[in-house]
C-alpha cells in the first residue's frame, strides 16, 4: 500500500509511513494513500479504525465536492490539479479526507499536485494541526487552479483579436477547447465553494479562527473562478457565432460575385452562341469585318453591364 505519513510532536514533525504513524498514538498525524490498492478499504477498517460511512466517501469512485460533518469531524472532497491526463469533461483529481482533532487522512486516485505542496509545508513545520493542513490545502489548490482559469480566458481574448473568416477553422478549434474546458472546471468548482464554505463554518474544535480565515479566502477565489469559466463559457458561445456569421457573410460575398460574373457574361453567351450557328442567313457572316465588330459589340456589352451594377453597388 502506498502512501506516506506526518506526526507532529512535541520534538518536531517526523515523516513516516502510515502504519508506524498509527502506532504512534501521540500528537496529531497526517496519513495519506494512494487508492490503487485493494488493501485500502481493510487498512481503514481495521488499522485506521474508522466508521464505514466514512471509508465509503475515502474510497468512493466518483466523488463530487462536498463537506459533511461526522460528529467532532468532517469528510471533505476537493478537486484539483493534476499532472495525469483527464478528460476534458473530467479535468480535476479528487482528493477525499476525514479530519479530526488528532489526525487527518487523505486519499486520492491520481497524483494531485496540492498534496505535494501541503507535503512540503507540512515537513518544514508550518502545518501543526488540522485545521492548519486543509486551510494550506484548499489555499494550494485555488491558487494552482487561478491560472488555469486566467490562461483560458486569455485565450479567448487572443482569439476575438483575430476574428477573421479565413482562420475560422483553427479559430473554432481554440474557442471550443476553452469552452470545454471551462465547462469542466465549473462543474467541479462551484460545489467546491459550497463545500469550502460549509467547511469555514463547521462547528468543530480543531478549526480557529484563522484556519477558517483562510478557508473563506479560497471558497471566495473558488467562487470568483466559477463566476469567471461561466463568463469564458458564455464568450466562447458568442465567439463561435461570430465566427459562423462571420464565415456566412463571406461565403455571401463570394456567392455574389460569381452571380455578378454570372450576369456579365450571360449577355455574352447569347450573342457568341447567336452569331456563331452554323445555318445559311448568318448576318456579316461573309463581311471581312465581321468578327471585330461583334467582338467590339459584346465588350460594349460587358461594359454596359459592368457599370450597372457599380451604380447599384452590388460590388460593395
Amino acid at each position: 500500500m502506498s502512501g506516506f505519513a506526518f506526526v507532529v510532536s512535541r520534538s518536531g514533525v517526523r515523516e513516516t509511513t502510515p502504519e508506524e504513524a498509527v502506532r504512534a498514538r501521540r500528537g496529531f498525524m497526517w496519513i495519506h494513500l494512494t487508492n490503487r490498492d485493494d488493501h485500502v478499504q481493510l487498512w481503514l477498517r481495521d488499522t485506521a479504525g474508522l466508521e464505514h460511512f466514512v471509508i465509503d466517501a475515502l474510497t468512493a469512485l466518483e466523488t463530487r465536492p462536498r463537506c459533511d460533518q461526522i460528529d467532532g469531524g468532517a469528510v471533505l472532497n476537493l478537486r484539483g490539479k493534476t499532472q495525469a491526463a483527464m478528460q476534458a469533461s473530467d479535468p480535476l483529481a479528487s482528493v477525499r479526507l476525514f479530519a479530526n482533532g488528532d489526525r487527518v487522512i487523505s486519499v486520492t486516485r491520481l497524483p494531485l499536485d496540492a498534496i505535494e505542496v501541503t507535503r512540503a509545508a507540512m515537513a518544514a513545520g508550518t502545518i501543526l494541526d488540522a485545521g492548519d493542513l486543509i486551510a494550506t490545502l484548499a489555499g494550494a489548490i485555488t491558487a494552482q487552479l487561478d491560472p488555469e482559469v486566467a490562461e483560458l480566458g486569455d485565450s479567448l481574448d487572443a482569439c476575438e483579436e483575430q476574428l477573421d473568416p479565413r482562420h475560422a477553422f483553427d479559430l473554432r478549434r481554440k474557442v471550443n477547447h476553452a469552452r470545454r474546458t471551462a465547462i469542466g472546471y465549473r462543474r467541479f468548482l462551484y460545489p467546491q465553494r459550497i463545500a469550502l464554505e460549509n467547511l469555514s463554518s463547521l462547528h468543530v474544535r480543531w478549526l480557529n479562527d484563522d484556519d477558517r480565515l483562510h478557508i473563506a479566502g479560497a471558497a471566495d477565489r473558488a467562487a470568483r473562478m466559477a463566476e469567471e469559466l461561466e463568463a469564458i463559457r458564455e464568450r466562447a458561445a458568442l465567439i463561435h457565432e461570430t465566427l459562423t456569421d462571420l464565415r456566412a457573410e463571406l461565403i455571401d460575398q463570394r456567392s455574389l460575385i460569381i452571380a455578378i460574373a454570372a450576369m456579365v457574361f450571360l449577355p455574352l453567351t447569347f450573342i457568341t452562341g447567336l452569331f456563331g450557328m452554323n445555318v445559311d442567313g448568318i448576318p456579316y457572316a461573309h463581311h471581312a469585318g465581321s468578327f471585330w465588330v461583334i467582338t467590339g459589340f459584346s465588350l460594349a456589352v460587358a461594359a454596359a453591364v459592368t457599370f450597372y451594377f457599380v451604380r447599384r453597388h452590388w460590388f460593395r
